[in-house]
């Protein structure tokens, strides 16, 4: 087919058939520029040209062919619905600064946690073409990453990463209602967490569609997943926080993976590509740091903050200690967990570091 040109205020979507497990979106509000495109197989991403401009309306996805995943309020006077969680400002220097780091496990109930992770870890690498190479490793052709094979991976981990905060924060919930205490603050906590990560996925979903076969997945995963982590969280939310903590561990290894290739030229389609506006007030940019590489940096800070949360949360006492990241300490010079990545611990404060 004969390149296209899309004339401003025109997005243009790949998704005639299901063919694959995402069909990528190129977007421009002034001008876009697509060559080689299949009928039958959507988006040839090995000759496609992709040029995104800086201008950004309020909404990044008008409602043409595709459905909108989460379209804007259509109720007669309401302009927006606000979150209830703000996002912490992240700044350059803590963001760069997030290290790969892991926590040595020292007892039964750790191995247990850290294997469960491990076996999750090569179900998610095979689903989606996915090989972490050794030290001077050279992978072969077929598990070269691009910019589809990443999004895949990014919304696969996103759609189940979601799970444990809600599982976890409705079940001590429903504790705190059938025993009439209170809580301690882990709540809310572990419900923020969840939210976060869907907001990871509806970031992604601005950028991709999914597919019939990704779908799929994520329905199977899902349904799985919520259950198992479910009766498990009855039996241990200590190994559960920990497993959580380990699986963190993995996602901030893929984040830092993706920006180093990225910086490496080998993801040329995104070297240029905006963060998509529920992106920028989300995580508040600022001008100047919406690129996609800040995007993905926004991002892996957020699991990196989600592992220290839930490394810490299995350090504690879960019937009684209290969320020492929803706690007003009467030393406030001394170092505490926070919300934001300020003070971040790879591996979680230890109890005694707390109280």
């Amino acid at each position: 087919m004969s390149s296209v040109s899309v004339l401003s205020t025109t997005s243009f979507r790949t998704a005639t058939r299901p063919q694959n497990y995402i069909h990528l979106i190129a977007r421009s509000y002034s001008g876009v520029t697509i060559a080689n495109l299949r009928s039958s197989r959507g988006l040839n991403t090995n000759t496609s040209q992709w040029n995104y401009t800086s201008k950004r309306p309020i909404t990044s996805t008008p409602q043409n062919q595709i459905k909108e995943y989460f379209p804007p309020p259509q109720t007669p006077g309401v302009k927006e619905v606000k979150s209830a969680w703000v996002h912490p400002v992240y700044n350059e220097d803590q963001m760069k600064n997030v290290a790969i780091a892991h926590r040595e496990a020292n007892n039964w109930s750790d191995w247990v946690a850290l294997g469960m992770v491990r076996v999750f870890r090569w179900g998610m690498d095979f689903t989606t073409g996915y090989k972490h190479p050794e030290p001077g490793e050279n992978l072969p052709e077929r598990f070269r990453m691009t910019e589809k094979k990443w999004m895949n991976r990014f919304v696969f981990l996103e759609t189940v990463a979601g799970v444990p905060g809600m599982v976890g924060g409705m079940l001590r919930h429903l504790r705190s209602l059938r025993r009439m205490k209170r809580d301690n603050g882990w709540i809310e906590t572990l419900l923020e967490e969840a939210f976060n990560e869907r907001m990871h996925l509806l970031t992604f979903l601005k950028l991709a569609e999914p597919g019939w076969f990704m779908r799929l997945m994520v329905l199977g995963a899902q349904g799985v997943f919520f259950n198992g982590f479910f009766v498990s969280y009855l039996i241990s939310p200590r190994i559960c926080h920990r497993f959580v903590g380990y699986l963190e561990e993995e996602a901030v290894i893929t984040y830092t993976r993706a920006i180093e290739e990225l910086e490496a030229g080998k993801l040329p389609e995104w070297e240029s590509l905006e963060a998509p506006q529920i992106a920028v007030q989300y995580w508040q940019m600022p001008e100047g740091q919406r690129t996609m590489k800040d995007l993905l940096m926004y991002i892996r800070a957020d699991e990196a903050k989600h592992r220290e949360v839930n490394h810490t949360l299995g350090n504690l006492v879960q019937a009684s200690d209290p969320n020492p990241y929803q706690t007003a300490y009467q030393n406030p010079v001394r170092e505490h967990p926070s919300k934001g990545i300020e003070n971040l611990k790879g591996t979680g404060w230890e109890r005694k570091e707390i109280f």
